[in-house]
């Protein structure tokens, strides 16, 4: 074998194991669209309350992304992995006493375990990703992690819908409310019983991985600084404006995406959608589409920043669908997918599942464009970069703050327009910018 085709079959294994890992990021991360209507169901809880599920899981990588990062020098990448792997089986095993008890709180705290040891993962598997190969096509690699990703977002809820509610009966919100104390209570051991097998899996599972990742043949990556960064002698990553920048606009994109992603459930429950729990799956399912447009054409067709630029203006006008379209008309999915015998959904649904398609390629094209310079840095960047996963837990609670306020969802979807407005900045300017003097208004 020669030396260039060694070269590419050890890039090729090595990107099939941080695909399954990508694959079990998804899992994890899109089973919180399902379990928010089922939990708001049997808790009783208001759409505000329902969306601590999100507050719970995304608010760990704000806290806990630095200290990962730390974590990562010190044990490299490969070693984190495993540790980040191993976090997350502790966190899923905790849903098991979770479910037994039915504890909203016990449910919010395993959800965080969880997605701590989902932050050390991403903040070693992103920038891995983006230095695999050349960066001007690492929004491409990116973009088949994430078909990847969303792939188990679209299997999860189908999934969990199977293996926890089947043979349940009807368990939406106006059948539930009007059930007895001792039916209630009832319902509840039942479906809280159910939760049980799924999460031991999923335990089981990840510490299978653990193995995988650490006695794979994994190569640590070795990020060295150009002439050109030795010469800045920068001593924070806060003065590369291009990744913090890069933070804001992923805390505005991740905000907009779990929005799109873990209220589409929510949404249909309360227009008294059949199946509401699966919902997520559309939104998934047109992520994947628009992951595939990026693997297509980035870099040879489309380059990082038109791809941001449009996600930005498609995700916008989604947005204006969204809150100006009927919510008892069905045109939309009729024409698109209504011939396919697929479950049609009224109007704003269908745009808030289309918001996936609109910014599907943000996440990658963001990564390869905020990292560009960082040298010795870069650790400490991809940890800011994932601090901005911390949207996911702030702007679906805006979204519900504003729901139960003006008694309307609908409505409440505008909390997404300057998220993409300022998608748009980032990819105009944003990333372009090199020192902070730049935003000052010239004498």
């Amino acid at each position: 074998m020669t030396n260039q085709s060694s070269s590419k079959y050890q890039t090729l294994l090595s990107m099939s194991i941080i695909g399954i890992l990508f694959f079990i990021f998804g899992f994890v991360t899109w089973l919180n669209g399902s379990l928010i209507p089922f939990l708001q169901v049997i808790c009783q809880l208001t759409e505000f309350q329902a969306l601590f599920v999100t507050f719970a899981f995304y608010i760990a990588y704000t806290f806990m992304a630095f200290p990962m990062s730390i974590i990562l020098r010190k044990t490299g990448y490969k070693n984190g992995m495993s540790i980040g792997l191993a976090i997350m089986a502790a966190g899923a095993l905790l849903h098991i006493p979770a479910a037994m008890s039915a504890n909203y709180l016990f449910f919010l705290i395993a959800l965080f375990v969880l997605a701590t040891g989902l932050t050390i993962l991403q903040t070693a598997s992103n920038p891995y990703i983006v230095y695999l190969g050349p960066v001007k096509s690492a929004a491409m690699r990116i973009s088949i992690m994430g078909i990847i990703n969303k792939s188990a977002g679209v299997i999860v809820p189908i999934v969990f819908t199977a293996i926890v509610l089947s043979d349940m009966g009807d368990i939406s919100r106006d059948h539930v409310s009007s059930l007895g104390a001792n039916e209630l209570s009832q319902l509840t051991n039942d479906l809280s019983n159910k939760l049980i097998a799924p999460y031991l899996a999923m335990a089981f599972v990840l510490a299978a991985m653990i193995a995988l990742v650490k006695f794979s043949p994994l190569p640590e990556i070795d990020i060295e600084e150009s002439e050109e960064e030795k010469a800045t002698a920068k001593s924070s990553v806060l003065q590369y404006p291009q990744v913090v920048l890069g933070a804001l606009t992923l805390f505005a994109y991740v905000g907009v995406e779990v929005i799109a992603g873990d209220t589409i459930g929510l949404y249909g429950a309360n227009l008294n959608v059949t199946n509401f729990a699966g919902l997520t799956s559309y939104t998934m399912f047109f992520m994947v589409i628009g992951y595939s447009i990026g693997v297509v054409c980035i870099p040879k067709f489309l380059s990082q920043e038109k791809a941001l630029i449009g996600s930005a203006i498609a995700g916008s006008l989604c947005i204006l669908g969204v809150v100006t379209s009927s919510e008892t008309s069905t045109t939309i999915a009729d024409f698109l997918w209504g011939w396919s015998g697929f479950q049609v959904l009224p109007d704003p649904i269908t745009f808030v599942a289309l918001m996936g398609l609109a910014h599907a390629l943000v996440w990658p094209a963001v990564w390869p464009l905020a990292l560009n310079g960082l040298g010795k840095f870069t650790a400490q960047g991809s940890a800011l970069l994932i601090m901005g996963i911390s949207g996911g837990a702030i702007l679906p609670l805006i979204f519900g703050k504003i729901s139960f306020s003006m008694d309307s969802m609908q409505i409440a979807y505008l909390v997404g327009l300057p998220c993409y407005l300022f998608i748009l900045f980032y990819a105009l300017l944003g990333h372009k910018i090199r020192d902070w003097q730049q935003l000052l208004p010239k004498k």
